[in-house]
């Protein structure tokens, strides 16, 4: 099998938080020319208004409102960006590229440039010996796998939620009945505003398929989640799956000023980068964050770099969403005995000590929609059944659609239910691995809860276990941070705080509460609906981050910049032990 690989490392740009007032049409109208040594600048004020007058009153132009951030992009010259750096309450961030998997440029020469990934990968679909694997019995898998057909059996289908996707756009296969649910849709791209038109990079058409196509099989069972939900597109991924912070966070800005039209409950991010600030420090994750606290439910990919600890991507590592990673039915969809977690799924704790991912939903060899025209089907045809444009993916892009597809179940179940609720409710039905012996198979920083079960879920009566001890209000504010309850021991092992028996030797140390390398990766384990987790499921709970660590000078990201240095952990006893971790490297994972 191919294996693509990828050098990724983190565009930054550290921000605080709340949003901020929109600015009026005058003040993000173009002023005046850009000259040929400007570049693309985020610049942050008290609010976007304020913002996009500071950036007038230095001659430069700006092109897009991110008031979600207090923010706007901008053109400057050198000269122009020093006045505003030297300016008291004005902070400006280089808008540096963004890149996805598919990019084919980075597939043949070095990366230089800080990217951000969509989180899947590319691998012709076989039975590990060659031989190619029927399409629609893999596409069918997934919603029996998390229990989500025995839900559309029963009337819930996603009807009345709707789903906004942020990625590289959406092709309309007639096949998956878009015309009538799809809302609206929002190119966002290099400072765009018009509608989308397609998808030439195929990503966002495969993830929105899973999460919500309408197509059925022979037998007139869906091929999604949430066939019936609605949706709305927004594009900020090009036709080669290249974008730019700025245009996310843009996209950011737009789905949340149109939820209440909308209706939007529920919002999918299958893209990542790895971290290189603290979550609160960076501005695509205190945009989620902002989307959250208005009410939408955010699912993001944890990342394809496991099965490494700390592997976990922007904005996964946000501690208030709901967090990814994926698992395999290894290829016998009908036999669960051998389900495992996928190799490459990320892993956590995140830097602050959060428990990620949250959970576990499939996302190995997955078979959904796609143009047989896109970028991805042309740089990875074997990968592309053209007589039913479907394509093969595996990667917790496609493990996140799937959890945003029951988060819609959920909803449409009980449309009272708030962000926090859904995640506490999914966190409480998932089902962990476990050995023969009743013991988790993999870590909680492997599996979250375990496996994502859309029945149970929807049938869930939990209350009060996600995101206990924070305050997203205080967060947003930049007047308290919050750091969960992982740390590291002095030989390297994470470990969860403050649980009962949790001492080193004893058995929650072997029973999956610490970080091992040692797992079968390709051995199955029974997903037990039985595991009674320790201390239920507050391991978000929020502890305050009061110890500091310089992750570079200044407020522009270095490209070169490294885990060379020391990340200080929280402890119960306010002592630190330090971590060294190198950038992160994301890879083009073989279908699992």
């Amino acid at each position: 099998m191919r294996t693509r690989h990828v050098l990724v490392s983190l565009i930054a740009l550290v921000v605080t938080a709340a949003a901020g007032a929109t600015g009026s049409a005058s003040d993000f109208a173009d002023h005046g020319p850009v000259v040929h040594t400007a570049g693309r600048f985020i610049v942050q004020a008290t609010t976007a208004r304020a913002a996009a007058r500071d950036v007038a009153r230095v001659g430069g132009r700006t092109d897009q409102d991110l008031a979600i951030i207090r923010a706007v992009s901008a053109h400057l010259t050198p000269a122009q960006v020093a006045r505003l750096r030297s300016t008291a309450g004005v902070r400006v961030f280089e808008d540096r590229s963004l890149s996805t998997e598919g990019n084919l440029l980075t597939l043949l020469s070095p990366v230089t440039s800080p990217v951000v990934m969509l989180a899947s990968s590319l691998q012709t679909p076989t039975d590990g010996q060659g031989t190619l694997l029927p399409s629609l019995l893999y596409q069918t898998n997934y919603p029996m796998l998390v229990g989500a057909d025995t839900l559309q059996q029963a009337g819930i289908t996603g009807k009345g939620v709707t789903i906004a996707v942020l990625d590289s756009g959406l092709w309309q296969d007639p096949s998956q009945n878009y015309a009538p649910r799809l809302l609206a849709t929002r190119d966002v791209l290099n400072g765009g505003s018009g509608p989308v038109q397609g998808d030439p990079y195929g990503h966002g058409t495969h993830v929105t398929s899973i999460a919500a196509g309408g197509a059925m099989n022979v037998s007139g069972s869906y091929l999604s989640i949430a066939p019936q939900a609605k949706l709305v597109v927004v594009r900020a991924f090009d036709g080669t799956g290249a974008g730019r912070y700025a245009d996310v966070i843009a996209g950011l800005n737009w789905i949340v000023a149109n939820q209440k039209k909308y209706n939007i409950r529920v919002l999918n991010l299958s893209f990542g980068a790895a971290p290189q600030s603290y979550y609160w420090d960076d501005p695509l994750a205190q945009a989620v964050m902002a989307a959250w606290r208005a009410g939408i439910v955010v699912v993001a990919a944890a990342g394809n770099e496991g099965p490494a600890a700390m592997t976990i991507d922007v904005p996964g590592n946000v501690p208030y969403v709901i967090t990814t990673g994926a698992l395999t039915d290894n290829y016998t969809p009908y036999n669960a005995s051998d389900d495992r977690l996928a190799s490459f799924s990320s892993a956590g704790p995140t830097f602050e000590g959060f428990v990620k991912p949250e959970l576990v939903s499939p996302g190995g060899h997955i078979v959904a929609s796609m143009p047989s025209g896109s970028y991805l089907a042309n740089i990875d045809p074997g990968s592309m059944l053209l007589t039913e444009n479907l394509f093969t993916m595996s990667g917790t892009s496609m493990a996140a659609a799937v959890t945003s597809g029951v988060v819609a179940l959920m909803l449409q179940s009980d449309p009272t239910l708030t962000p926090d609720a859904v995640k506490c409710r999914l966190l409480a039905s998932s089902r962990p691995a476990v050995t023969s012996s009743g013991t988790l198979a993999y870590s909680v920083f492997q599996q979250g809860a375990g496996l994502i079960n859309a029945v149970a879920a929807v049938n869930s009566s939990a209350t009060g276990c996600a995101n206990v001890g924070l305050n997203i209000n205080a967060d947003l504010a930049g007047t308290e941070h919050f750091g969960g309850p992982a740390n590291e021991d002095a030989h390297g092992n994470y470990y969860i705080m403050n649980m009962a028996g949790s001492t080193w030797g004893t058995p929650q140390v072997a029973d999956g509460y610490t970080w091992s390398q040692g797992y079968a990766w390709n051995q199955g384990y029974s997903w037990s609906e039985g595991y009674l987790w320790s201390q239920g499921y507050t391991w978000n709970k929020g502890y305050t981050w009061n110890k500091a660590y310089t992750w570079n000078k200044g407020y522009t990201w270095d490209k070169g910049y490294t885990w060379n240095k020391a990340v200080p952990w929280w402890n119960s006893s306010g002592s630190t032990v330090g971590s060294t971790t190198p950038a992160s490297i994301e890879t083009w994972v073989p279908n699992q």
